[in-house]
């Protein structure tokens, strides 16, 4: 049972602190600078919905208000078998630059990108989501990216504002702000693996079709980027705006999602773990270590209690305490100053969670519905 606690113990640490500390450091001293300019070349919005009446016309507006030249602008809104009043509101809204594609059918969000993607018109496509909301200057930074011609993709960053009513909203913070950092030093010492979905934009030569179903375009379409020899990168001014989901179940459905999204991957494009990918072991240990990380803490737990003397009672015990204060926290009782460590061990409980499901998704051959 030692060899288990040790190996389970070093996957953990390895993937949520030893791969960022590297990356770090190659960043530090081995950094690859982008070469920025404000620069206006033709862009195409690509933006798919599905019966999102509700935050439709918010976010036209904003992409209508952002600060980029109207007549090198384009935006495509493609309505995937909507069946409220998603299609008045963008019937309503076309003019000149601004056209929608309505689909009668509901055939999930890559086929209605693909549609997107083949009506495009500008020489930078850049894709986003009807939830978030783009800062005004974030595309004219954002596209300042492409003045360095070894820049296929750049992503944009995702900001998450505070909910108070949500209880992991402190841990959820903290995981997501190691995530940008993880990019930020990837896209800076090379590329990073994926794009933030709800703000990224690509040259419109190296997009390609996305397999029916692709879950995890703003993953697929950076790594046939990076396939193609050019870099992915990530704009920390490029902001974009959420807020943490108001339901848990919600919450949890879009974890389960992505993260099966990582398992559909290797399905879909098995070359990515082959050398046709140059960044396939950054691919690896962002993306497919956290994977096998339920399984780590299941063999720590395990291992700690079989043993239970010296160290290894130490790390039982607080095991112990870690998953009883996210009990806690999950049945809103009120802790007192350990509520922040609480909320912290009940998002990376959650986010374990989501993976362990995820992984019966896939053995079960189950699918991941796209989730708004």
């Amino acid at each position: 049972m030692k060899p288990l606690f040790w190996l389970s113990l070093s996957l953990i640490f390895f993937t949520y602190a030893g791969y960022p500390i590297c990356l770090y450091f190659r960043a530090r001293y081995w950094s690859k600078p982008v070469r920025q300019a404000r620069i206006f070349p033709s862009v195409t919005i690509v933006l798919a919905v599905h019966n999102e009446e509700r935050n439709l016309l918010r976010k036209l507006n904003n992409l209508d208000a952002l600060d980029y030249p109207v007549d090198r602008l384009e935006v495509i809104v493609i309505s995937d078998g909507s069946t409220d009043q998603t299609g008045k509101i963008l019937g309503a809204w076309q003019r000149s630059g601004r056209r929608a594609v309505i689909l009668s059918e509901h055939q999930g969000k890559a086929n209605a990108l693909n549609y997107g993607m083949a009506e495009a018109r500008g020489d930078i496509v850049c894709f986003t989501d009807v939830r978030q909301i783009i800062a005004l200057s974030a595309l004219t930074n954002l596209i300042a990216n492409f003045a360095d011609p070894a820049v296929g993709c750049a992503s944009g960053a995702l900001m998450l504002g505070g909910n108070p009513s949500v209880a992991s909203s402190d841990g959820v913070g903290l995981y997501w702000r190691l995530e940008k950092n993880i990019r930020n030093w990837e896209g800076v010492s090379g590329s990073t693996v994926g794009a933030t979905g709800a703000f990224y934009a690509v040259r419109r030569n190296l997009l390609s079709p996305l397999p029916i179903g692709t879950i995890l375009d703003d993953v697929y379409i950076p790594l046939n980027v990076a396939r193609k020899g050019s870099r992915v990168v990530f704009d920390s001014e490029a902001l974009a705006w959420d807020e943490f989901s108001s339901s848990p179940k919600q919450e949890f459905r879009r974890k389960v999602r992505t993260l099966a999204g990582n398992y559909q991957l290797l399905q879909i494009a098995p070359w990515v773990l082959t050398s046709a990918n140059p960044i396939r072991l950054r691919l690896v240990c962002h993306k497919l270590l956290r994977l096998l990380v339920p399984f780590a803490l299941l063999g720590v737990l395990v291992s700690t209690f079989w043993v239970r003397q010296g160290i290894y009672e130490i790390v039982f015990g607080l095991q112990v305490v870690l998953y009883a204060l996210a009990a806690l926290t999950a049945l809103h009782a009120k802790i007192g100053i350990l509520s922040r460590l609480s909320n912290i061990s009940l998002a990376f409980i959650v986010l374990n969670t989501a993976a362990a499901v995820a992984f019966i998704y896939f053995i079960t051959r189950r699918r991941a519905q796209w989730a708004k």
